[in-house]
């Protein structure tokens, strides 16, 4: 098996399950002419993100890790009119993009996107009350990936549900002795998880046209 057949996989689920997207399409495109770099989350995770968000009837949704808005576009658009979603950014570079394409999408009444390190962020949504939340995807700087969990577990409603990506990291997550501060973190994720009665969660290990990773999902306890 070869990364080639697993883009090839991609190309066919996509094209048949997620397929041609003006407003998303659009998104990608922009990133590329703004020099972002292409690690959006691939069709199908989209594609999952906005039917989890769907099936659990989510109102608000937190994401940490705007890039230019692809993955954003795919939850917002899992909302209904009244719902909420604020996403996280730290590049100023990347959100400027990402509000052009939120709003070409028609999604902008929907999304609240503040620019600045998360982890400097969150005092400030924690003094606004903000939150409970129905769906968090954290898809940020992956250091903090644990620190992101620990914070939303605590504003999560019971039934909600937190998808964290790129945790298996080429398959790193399972070397006990690797020093590498983000498989050291994700390692630290799923210990955490682990010990936490509040959640029962799975990972699952993904390849495709962005090689082989994968997620974690944890459902929050009611």
């Amino acid at each position: 098996m070869t990364e080639e057949i697993w883009s090839a996989v991609d190309g066919y689920v996509t094209g048949l399950l997620a397929p041609h997207d003006e407003a998303l399409e659009a998104a990608v495109r922009a990133s590329e002419d703004a020099g972002l770099p292409a690690i959006q989350v691939s069709p199908p995770l989209g594609q999952l993100l906005h039917l989890l968000a769907k099936t659990i009837g989510a109102k608000t949704v937190l994401e940490f890790g705007t890039l230019g808005g692809y993955s954003t576009i795919w939850l917002a658009r899992a909302l209904p009119d009244d719902g909420h979603l604020i996403t996280l950014e730290a590049e100023p570079r990347n959100a400027e993009v990402a509000r052009k394409n939120i709003a070409r999408a028609g999604l902008a009444d929907l999304v609240d996107l503040r620019v600045g390190p998360a982890l400097d962020q969150l005092p400030d949504l924690e003094a606004e009350g903000a939150g409970p939340f129905d769906l968090t995807f954290i898809d940020a700087d992956k250091v903090h990936t644990p620190d992101y969990f620990d914070w939303v577990l605590d504003r999560s409603r019971p039934g909600s549900l937190i998808v964290a990506d790129n945790v298996v990291r080429g398959g790193t997550l399972a070397e006990a002795e690797s020093d590498d501060p983000t498989t050291v973190a994700q390692r630290r994720l799923h210990e955490a998880i682990a010990a936490d009665p509040r959640v029962t969660a799975t990972t699952i290990q993904t390849v495709g046209g962005k090689g082989y990773d994968g997620f974690t999902i944890a459902l929050v306890g009611k």
